[in-house]
């Protein structure tokens, strides 16, 4: 039988980055799986280039547990690699390649479990769930809702497998990720006050933007479980103007607010757009800040006295739990399918998104055992309940 780092070895090689085709790569995994008699069904895109992957051993009428988990991988372009990025390389223990730690990590050792899965005579069901795009906005993952919103019965606990050095992490902010569009009036640069800058307009916005940031991490709220305790904005990429001697007419800026569970994201989008109107309004006429929301996804919150999280506790041996400041799935399938969710997943988000990202082997090593003592748990003989 494969071992979890001959699969990962595999998976690295395909370079699924985001919004790429990861068909090749799902193809392989549905080979894996049919090898030894699981059945697996893809959930193909538009394109017919990106699928997601669902597949269930064992009994389907009952409770049971779903791993997930995301194919994509961000990009590796402008970043100094010292190793091939798509060829796994181990050196000191450490097994170098991207998306290794986010999360083909995770991905292999949950193909591993459910191939070891087949062998095993369950009394609880386990199902593979693996989405693609998730790193642009958990784009694939709502086919995949919408599937199972139409199944007899649902999972009843999701393991998203997310980095979080195999600590339980019982919740994640939410997101919403916008575009500004600054809109102002052209003309020439020695005319300059008789046009509308559009970058001036974009550099009150982004004081804007500072200013309620600084308000929230401030306020009232605030949870502790989370490194950065509050709701987050953050400006991410801007661009504007053409040249030097024209008053620029568009800036346009791409932002994003993370927010904790007890701040609402929608009225905090409110009060950015409010006042982004009262700022185009000092400018004057043909003066605009038009906002759009291109993506969004809900932040997760299980709570501690959950039976999932005592179910994980027990597994583990774990007693406390975290939170992560990323996003995953979770949220989505929590809020839209009801399915009590948790984060726990080998390998650490400082490793992931940058040159050289690795993950310990002696994480994989444990994840491993941790899925086999989930299989332990969940046989014929064992005391399953969730």
């Amino acid at each position: 039988m494969l071992k979890s780092v001959e699969i990962l070895e595999r998976l690295v090689a395909f370079p699924t980055i985001s919004r790429s085709p990861n068909i090749e790569l799902m193809r392989y995994i549905q080979g894996l799986l049919a090898d030894v008699g699981i059945h697996s069904d893809l959930m193909l895109s538009d394109t017919g280039q990106n699928a997601n992957l669902y597949a269930t051993v064992g009994p389907s009428d009952r409770l049971g547990i779903m791993l997930s988990g995301h194919t994509d991988v961000v990009p590796v372009e402008g970043q100094c690699w010292t190793v091939n990025p798509f060829k796994l390389c181990e050196s000191g223990g450490r097994l170098f390649g991207r998306g290794t730690t986010d999360m083909k990590g995770f991905v292999a050792c949950a193909i591993r479990a459910a191939i070891l899965a087949s062998e095993r005579d369950l009394q609880a069901p386990l199902h593979l769930a693996l989405s693609y795009d998730e790193e642009v906005g958990c784009v694939g993952v709502h086919t995949m809702i919408d599937v199972l919103k139409t199944a007899p019965l649902k999972p009843g606990l999701c393991i998203v497998g997310e980095p979080t050095s195999l600590k339980i992490a019982n919740g994640h902010k939410g997101k919403i990720a916008a575009r500004a569009t600054c809109r102002g009036l052209a003309v020439h640069s020695a005319l300059a006050p008789n046009g509308i800058n559009a970058i001036h307009l974009a550099g009150e916005f982004v004081a804007l933007l500072r200013k309620i940031q600084s308000d929230l991490a401030y306020a009232d709220t605030s949870d502790p479980a989370y490194n950065i305790p509050y709701t987050t904005i953050h400006v991410g990429t801007i661009s504007g103007g053409t040249a030097l001697n024209i008053v620029p007419e568009h800036c346009i800026m791409d932002f994003e607010v993370r927010n904790i569970y007890q701040d609402d994201p929608n009225e905090i989008l409110e009060l950015i757009e409010d006042n982004a109107a009262a700022i185009a309004e000092n400018y004057g006429d043909g003066a605009a800040i038009d906002i759009e929301t291109v993506y969004s996804y809900p932040g997760l919150e299980t709570p501690l006295g959950a039976s999932v999280i005592e179910f994980m506790k027990s597994l583990t041996g774990l007693n406390s739990t975290t939170k992560v400041a990323f996003g995953t799935e979770g949220g989505l399938f929590n809020e839209r399918l009801g399915i009590p969710t948790v984060i726990f997943g080998p390998g650490s988000m400082v490793q992931g998104h940058k040159p050289d990202e690795y993950i310990d082997r002696k994480q994989l090593d444990m994840c491993d055992e941790f899925l086999e003592s989930l299989l332990n748990r969940m046989s014929v003989g064992s005391k399953f309940e969730l």
